[in-house]
């Protein structure tokens, strides 16, 4: 195969050349000897008109006395066997010899095989180098896989990036630096080499990278941590350099890494002797490129991870990622303008009040978000409304946060019974004592196992919270089972799930809070060691004295929510009975219905 392009273009002259020069000798031929038949040869011998014959292999040629009519001086025809040529002369009729030129077809012959056989040879390893991930031939196997977009091709700026305003900040000063170099380096500043977006998945790092190459209007590479790494030793390498490369050619440039923890682990974590494979070496080139570029060319590296406890510090000293963003999961005013963003493509009803979605949606990403703005449109599409309301967005969280409605589980009376005194349970513990707003209660089965659930929309985002506050929170949870115990007398089996989260924040308010007076304030959780990336078993560090009191403790604080929680249902067993009747007749009650049944007096 032809490499040099210079060669090519050389090689395809040439043969232009000798096709044109063929072509042109044909068409010469044609236009000064005008071929005749056999017979009409011989008549000119006849008539004295020759006076040189020349025979060839397989014609006959004749040189004329005298020029004919139209200027030709050569008289040729096609060779016939003498013989034969004596029996038709007496048949007065014309003959010639046709001589059938096989040159094409004895070309093809030889040709069209070798093209066929070599073609479907491509075809075969090309398959199989897609099968094997892109092994592609020895030639290419170094060649860097990184998709290059530039300002067209990304179609994102920072008006399409919504929630994450810090992260906005930082990444604008990278902007000004790709479009103004000089001005913003006037006072001696430099560019930072590299940007690390370290944040929860979903929360739109690469979104954010894209749309620093979008506003900044330069090439975009983007490439997987993971695509550097391959089963030959020193082609992660190879890749590495020829991306930098590329970027480089076409500086000022964006290199966007994802998922930079699968090429950036830490060296020798494993700790296994010979710890020089393929990652590593990946690793040490990627931090021989990061300190031979010069940020004054415009190459700005970005890398994006969601796990930054598990890269080199090699990466990460200055120098290198010189600023690392944080890119968290949005707050309530956050999800708002994330909200406003998704819904520009939607036919959304004049009074739906996103701020009340965004209050619903506590811990979502913007992933999440988005994906919820398009189940609303579904849950839209398929009731046949003309708009996306309200009620479609609590239909989407509901399918994304418990699941599928199960309609076609039914459940027996009494367990229905039961289902609907435990939420009812939740909803008027919640209404009492969090302070949150009770959403919706519904006994509708979803998912694998939730029977039923109550959806709480919080006032206000909470970043600091007192014991009394977990200790509302535990009591909220154990409402459920207080108020099966409350109205039947004994436990059912679905309280589970709230068993398990209630025992993690008691836990937690124990050993990581310090919030148990006879323990003291310390804390008795650290970060378990990680072998290969496996939590491992760690020894205890506090006594065993210490733990069996810290289990004590523990279920002191549940058993005391669980206690509050029934001493508040007994005093409301009225209500709770009339929510339990209420829920059981329409299944489901929104917040309006609570609050209206909250609101009557006892009888």
């Amino acid at each position: 195969m032809i490499r040099d392009p210079k060669l090519r273009w050389n090689v395809g002259y040439w043969l232009l050349a000798m096709l044109a020069l063929l072509v042109l000798q044909s068409l010469w031929q044609a236009r000064t000897v005008e071929p005749v038949p056999y017979s009409a040869f011989e008549q000119a011998l006849a008539d004295g008109r020759v006076a040189e014959v020349v025979i060839g292999e397989t014609t006959v040629s004749g040189r004329l006395k005298t020029p004919e009519a139209g200027g030709a001086t050569t008289i040729v025809a096609n060779r016939v066997d003498p013989a034969l040529a004596e029996r038709l002369a007496k048949y007065s009729v014309p003959y010639t010899q046709v001589v059938t030129s096989t040159w094409l077809r004895d070309l093809l012959s030889w040709v069209l095989p070798a093209a066929v056989f070599f073609g479907l040879w491509y075809f075969v390893i090309r398959r199989m180098a897609d099968r094997a991930g892109g092994l592609g031939g020895f030639m290419t196997v170094g060649k860097s896989r990184a998709k290059v977009y530039v300002e067209t091709d990304t179609g994102v700026t920072f008006a399409d990036v919504a929630g994450v305003d810090e992260a906005k900040a930082e990444l604008q000063e990278i902007v000004a630096f790709l479009k103004d170099p000089a001005g913003h380096g006037r006072l001696g500043a430099r560019m930072p080499k590299g940007v690390l977006l370290v944040g929860p998945p979903g929360t739109g790092k690469t979104l954010l990278a894209k749309a620093v190459a979008g506003e900044a209007g330069v090439p975009f590479f983007s490439i997987s941590g993971s695509e550097f790494v391959e089963m030959f030793v020193g082609v992660g390498a190879a890749r590495v350099r020829d991306l930098f490369e590329q970027a480089r050619a076409k500086a000022p440039a964006i290199i966007f890494i994802d998922e930079l923890d699968a090429l950036g682990r830490a060296r020798g974590a494993s700790g296994l002797v010979g710890g020089h494979d393929e990652r590593e070496q990946t690793l040490n080139q990627l931090l021989a490129e990061l300190d031979g570029f010069d940020t004054a060319g415009g190459l700005v590296l970005l890398a994006a991870t969601n796990r930054p406890e598990i890269l080199d510090p090699a990466l990460l000293r200055a120098g290198r990622f010189d600023r690392q963003v944080l890119v968290d999961r949005p707050d309530r005013a956050g999800r708002l303008q994330i909200l406003q963003v998704h819904v520009r493509k939607l036919r959304l009803a004049p009074d739906t009040a996103l701020d009340q979605v965004a209050a619903l949606t506590t811990g979502f990403s913007g992933a999440d978000l988005a994906n919820l703005c398009n189940e609303a449109a579904l849950a839209a599409t398929r009731r046949g409304g003309q708009d996306v309301t309200l009620a479609d967005f609590t239909l989407a969280i509901e399918r994304l946060v418990a699941g599928l409605e199960k309609r076609s589980r039914v459940l027996a009376p009494r367990e229905r019974e039961i289902v609907a005194v435990h939420e009812m349970g939740h909803a008027l513990l919640g209404l009492a004592l969090s302070g949150d707003t009770v959403h919706k209660v519904s006994i509708i089965p979803r998912g694998i196992g939730a029977l039923g659930y109550t959806i709480q929309r919080p006032t206000e985002d909470r970043f600091l919270q007192t014991r009394e506050d977990l200790e509302r929170r535990i009591t909220v949870l154990m409402g459920g089972r207080a108020a099966e115990s409350v109205v039947f007398g004994h436990l059912s089996t679905g309280a589970a799930d709230d068993l398990a989260k209630a025992t993690d924040i008691a836990r937690d308010m124990v050993m990581r809070h310090g919030m148990d007076p006879a323990l003291g304030h310390v804390s008795y959780e650290a970060p378990a060691p990680r072998f290969l990336d496996v939590p491992m078993a760690e020894p205890l560090r506090h006594a065993p004295q210490t733990q069996a009191r810290i289990d004590e403790a523990v279920r002191e604080i549940v058993d005391a929510a669980f206690a509050r929680a029934c001493d508040w249902l007994q005093g409301h067993r009225a209500t709770l009975d009339r929510g339990a009747q209420a829920l059981l007749a329409h299944e489901t009650l929104d917040e309006a219905a609570l609050r209206a049944l909250a609101a009557q007096p006892a009888p």
